[in-house]
């Protein structure tokens, strides 16, 4: 049997290689061979840090009896979810419409000619036996019948199904949208909804953006509130840092223990946001300390951020990660053990399983220099248990998220380090992921995989060159956000102001994925409109802006419908009100009185306030520094809206009042 996933680049792939089943990446061979044979797909799509893709995996992949049955009914095709979004979105959308559900492993039963019939996620083996007994008989027996369902589904989601579109929010619709946030708002724990509960990352944006521009405090309020609850509970890696992809409970207490980068980098930027916004010490904390893990156990050899550790180790969930009582009093002795236990929520009866508890921190310690080092042990003793896998294929979007936290953060926090880890992963996207403005979703070990980059891939990488140039002021990083903010108005537009996720070349699915909605990360539609907004405030573009705001059309009516799903439609409209604020800084690179009014600049707390850097000779092909001379021979900043700019100043205090609204536009 040949081993077709041996020379993948993903690693859910390479982990399903020496499988008894005959798999074949997707691809035209499997459906030739699907039409030869005369038999169905069974599609399964995971990834590598999937908890219950290990379990169906060991209990019917690795099966002798399962692979044979596998093997003798149907052509077997494996797809990791991170490098084909496109392919598990238009299989999702059919799973969830068959089964009212979805999740992975997504288990997905397809004709030889794509169209899915048949969709369910999990399935115990014995389960799983028998499902395939039955769609092999009916393929034999009920063949019409199969391809008519199979036709139905594709009929049904081939159709238009586009979100009635309005103008992009206005100032009265934001704030219609945060009492609809303030009725779901879990004021006891954070967040919102019930369990499982996922961290509000794009929404923690938005009401830090209304915060700003209206002085809201119930937006701040919620903000800081999931926040700080997140930060508490054992959702965050108390020792290590870093969150976890999810809480199991309403409570934050017992996380599912995947840590993936997206979550990772659009925490670390609100956290990073909410100090600049409050000053709140956990805020920086919190931040540092995730910045930190995303170094120290997700960076690879190239500069580039992996994109997952897994929930497991030795075949457990969560074993890298829990603690008793007793294993406390091993590693600290009897008197620091009971401290600790008691600090972190650690109990005889246990939060997790089998009597372990995850590490909570509920209150501040009264003895900051003991918790140091108890947390310093500890850290030091869990690095002595087997580690999670790390899944170390690079996804593009991911990591553009994770350039523009760590770019802002090291500005923000001086941190230097930070910023280079941030340049080094840009340097690696644009070196290995960007060809003439064209992106591939994926690389690892320094070579690019086969798969398209998505829209959420433009928008995402062009979003973290953004904010990697407010930080640095070097201009390739525009140059390269422009080209790829091309590629996303020639190849995705959707003919009425919206986007489609792939391009119009792309591979061709029974259905074009389109999707307007937040999950885990921004939509690629929001991303786009962010990204296009900032670039069109640094370049003077009308046509980059006008892109952006309809865009944002779908944004109003989700702001009604289902204010959750749309947070960074949102923020970016937050920023579309703001202006955004344009702020211009021009001074030698090192130059004292310079970087200090770069500094105040990037304090600012506008919403999606853009900010270059120059030298006030050359304009870099920057629109916004364009015949912005310094004043008098010393450093100085220009604060504009739509190119118009108030008078330069030249010192932090004088700028900051600019910022602060304190003097009109000239």
């Amino acid at each position: 049997m040949p081993n077709r996933l041996a020379d993948a680049t993903s690693p859910y792939l390479l982990q399903h290689a020496d499988n008894p089943v005959d798999w074949f990446q997707w691809g035209d061979d499997a459906f030739a061979e699907a039409r030869r044979r005369d038999v169905p797909i069974l599609l399964s799509v995971g990834y590598a840090a999937c908890h219950w893709c290990h379990v169906m995996a060991h209990e019917s992949f690795e099966d002798e009896r399962t692979a044979e049955l596998m093997n003798q009914g149907f052509v077997n095709v494996k797809v990791d979810r991170e490098e084909r979004p496109d392919v598990d979105a238009v299989h999702m959308e059919a799973t969830q419409a068959m089964t009212g559900q979805g999740g992975w492993p997504m288990t997905v039963f397809l004709t030889p000619g794509g169209a899915p019939f048949y969709c369910g996620t999990y399935f115990p083996r014995a389960h799983f036996q028998r499902l395939l007994l039955g769609v092999s008989q009916a393929w034999e027996q009920e063949r019409e019948g199969v391809l008519e369902q199979g036709q139905r589904v594709v009929e049904a989601l081939s159709g238009s199904r586009s979100i009635p579109a309005g103008p992009a929010p206005d100032a009265d619709v934001l704030a219609a949208a945060v009492r609809g946030l303030s009725e779901g708002y879990d004021e006891a724990n954070g967040g919102y909804g019930d369990a499982p509960k996922f961290p509000p990352s794009m929404l923690l944006e938005f009401l830090l953006r209304h915060h700003a521009r209206t002085g809201a405090e119930q937006a701040l309020h919620m903000a800081a509130g999931t926040a700080r609850a997140m930060a508490r509970g054992g959702m965050y890696d108390q020792i290590g840092g870093g969150f976890a992809r999810y809480s199991v409970d309403a409570e934050w207490v017992v996380p599912h223990f995947e840590k993936m980068l997206y979550d990772n980098a659009l925490l670390l930027r609100a956290y990073t946001h909410l100090w600049r916004s409050t000053g709140d010490g956990t805020a920086r904390r919190v931040a540092l300390e995730t910045a930190e893990w995303m170094v120290s156990d997700l960076l690879t050899e190239q500069g580039g951020f992996a994109s997952a550790l897994d929930a497991d180790s030795e075949g457990e969930e969560g074993r890298f990660y829990v603690w008793t009582p007793d294993r406390l009093r091993d590693v600290l002795g009897e008197d620091d053990g009971a401290w600790a236990a008691e600090l972190f929520g650690v109990t005889d009866a246990g939060t997790f399983e089998h009597g372990s508890s995850v590490l909570q921190l509920r209150a501040d310690p009264d003895d900051a220099q003991r918790y140091a080092d108890v947390r310093a042990a500890l850290l030091a003793a869990r690095a002595e248990r087997v580690p999670p896998a790390r899944d170390d294929k690079i996804v593009a979007a991911w990591n553009g998220l994770a350039i523009a936290a760590l770019a802002e953060a090291g500005a923000l926090f001086e941190r230097a380090d930070l910023v280079h880890h941030a340049r080094r992963a840009a340097r690696l996207l644009v070196d290995v992921h960007h060809r003439g403005g064209r992106l591939v979703r994926t690389s690892r070990d320094g070579v690019a995989g086969a798969g398209a980059g998505v829209l959420e891939d433009y928008a995402d990488v062009a979003e973290g060159l953004l904010a990697l140039h407010a930080v640095t002021g070097e201009p390739e990083w525009v140059a390269v956000a422009g080209k790829l903010l091309e590629t996303v108005l020639t190849r995705f537009p959707d003919g009425e102001g919206g986007f489609y996720d792939t391009a119009d070349d792309a591979e061709a699915l029974f259905s074009r994925p389109q999707d307007p909605t937040d999950n885990v990360t921004p939509s690629g539609r929001f991303a786009a409109a962010g990204a296009l907004l900032g670039y069109a405030a640094l370049t003077g573009s009308s046509r980059h802006r006008e892109a952006a705001e309809a865009a944002l059309s779908v944004a109003g009516v989700l702001a009604e419908k289902a204010p959750r799903f749309a947070g960074w439609g949102l923020a970016v409209a937050e920023a579309r009100l703001a202006g955004p604020l344009e702020i211009a800084v021009v001074g030698p690179q090192g130059d004292p009185a310079a970087e200090a009014l770069h500094r105040t600049a990037l304090m600012a707390v506008n919403p999606g306030a853009v900010v270059t850097r120059g030298n006030g000779h050359d304009d870099g092909g920057i629109g916004l520094l364009r015949d912005r001379p310094l004043i008098g021979g010393a450093p100085a900043a220009y604060v504009c809206q739509g190119f118009t700019c108030r008078l330069p100043v030249t010192t932090p205090g004088e700028l900051d009042e600019q910022l602060s609204g304190h003097a009109a536009v000239d």
